[in-house]
């Protein structure tokens, strides 16, 4: 069994699913593992949750200073799909070429693969800073992970970041960004047996639905050559208390993706004008409670971009050109940090991730180690110049 394969299924063994993000277990195991090969390790956790630990490791010093980067945090198995698992999740199982477990793919696939790299820069000697970060929290936004990590002074200024995760070993430079809100309709209650004496808060959210989705469609005139289109989504509502009663609230939660381009105030002053279109009276409308989630987008304009993109397209066979990454990602909370380019990358697909019986392909697993290796291996040895 290689050492990665090895190092894999130790990982998906030590469960870390968030909620309830209990990572202390994961956190030492990689801390020791990277200590064993000569890296400077910091285990690190924010006061709000302990348990919340990250791992960063470096070696080397100077330039460039280069970042991998993957999490160490799975979701959670539900009932339901604990049931659907042809295996234990939390027992590595190796079968027909692929390697089953939670976390497998998202995201200790390419967490083992950056940890070989790191290794084999480590034993072979190399110039400039490596750094690893094996953050907490992805799962459940990243802000006390990666966000946490990042404004608190604990990562420093890169010049090249690979985020891990799963790209079918493409080279991602672009993720949407998410928007969600919550719209409130207020109305009067009477008894259904006369229901026109009342005001019906579901029957007005229903009008307010109905022009979200037009909202949604013409949002498809909006294209990312990466990502595509930003959308709007109603994904819970919840209204009245009795079929016997006319409603007096209704509430739904919205999704509203974001493209790289496009603005949180202007979505937000967008969705608002959507609501205010409409004549709801005497039924009452609120919009509120923003949450905001930014996009991800990097132009490989460096030579240490353009030297990954070859080093990737050599090794995979695939066009030298990237690709966008429909998921989020911790890379927008890497944003401030990065004085170059920043990619995704990694085995597999998010597809399989979050849903039982993951598993990553064992060859692009060994495939992924190999890009990121042979990169290190030359951008670190020989030297390219950060800016070209």
């Amino acid at each position: 069994m290689s050492e990665l394969i090895e190092l894999l299924k130790a990982l998906i063994e030590i469960p870390s699913p968030n909620p309830p993000g209990d990572h202390r277990a994961i956190a030492e195991f990689v801390a020791q593992w990277l200590r064993d090969v000569g890296a400077e390790v910091s285990v690190l956790s924010p006061t709000e949750k302990p348990d919340a630990r990250s791992v960063v490791a470096v070696i080397g010093s100077g330039d460039p200073v280069i970042m991998l980067h993957a999490h160490i945090d799975t979701v959670p198995v539900g009932e339901s799909e604990a049931a659907a698992w042809s295996s234990d999740p939390f027992r590595a199982v190796e079968r027909n070429g692929r390697l089953y477990g939670k976390g497998s793919v998202d995201d200790k696939g390419p967490l083992a693969a950056m940890m070989i790299a790191f290794k084999k820069l480590a034993l072979s000697g190399h110039s400039g800073t490596l750094v690893l970060v094996g953050a907490a929290e992805e799962e459940v936004g990243g802000q006390l992970g990666t966000r946490w990590l990042a404004d608190a002074g604990h990562l420093p200024q890169c010049d090249f970041i690979i985020v891990g995760e799963q790209t079918f070993n493409r080279v991602a430079t672009a993720h949407k960004g998410v928007m969600r809100a919550t719209i409130r309709t207020t109305g009067h209650s009477v008894h259904a047996t006369n229901p026109d004496r009342g005001v019906n808060a579901i029957n007005a959210m229903a009008r307010v639905v109905l022009a979200l989705e037009n909202y949604h469609h013409e949002l498809s005139q909006r294209v990312h050559p990466l990502v595509g289109v930003p959308t709007c989504n109603v994904g819970v509502i919840q209204g009245g208390s009795t079929a016997n009663a006319v409603a007096d609230q209704c509430m739904i939660r919205l999704d509203r993706r974001v493209i790289p381009g496009e603005k949180p105030e202007v979505v937000q002053a967008e969705l608002r004008a959507v609501v205010d279109s409409m004549e709801l009276a005497p039924a009452t409308v609120e919009v509120g409670e923003f949450l905001y989630s930014s996009p991800f987008e990097s132009k490989l304009q460096t030579s240490l971009g353009k030297a990954f993109l070859e080093c990737s397209s050599s090794l995979t066979q695939a066009p030298a050109e990237p690709v966008g990454y429909l998921p989020g990602s911790d890379a927008k909370h890497l944003i401030g940090l990065v004085r170059g380019d920043m990619v995704i990358f990694g085995p597999g697909s998010y597809e399989v991730a979050h849903a039982y019986d993951e598993y990553v392909d064992i060859g692009e697993l060994e495939q992924c180690e190999a890009v990121i290796s042979k990169f290190l291996q030359q951008v670190m040895q020989v030297g390219v110049e950060r800016h070209a």
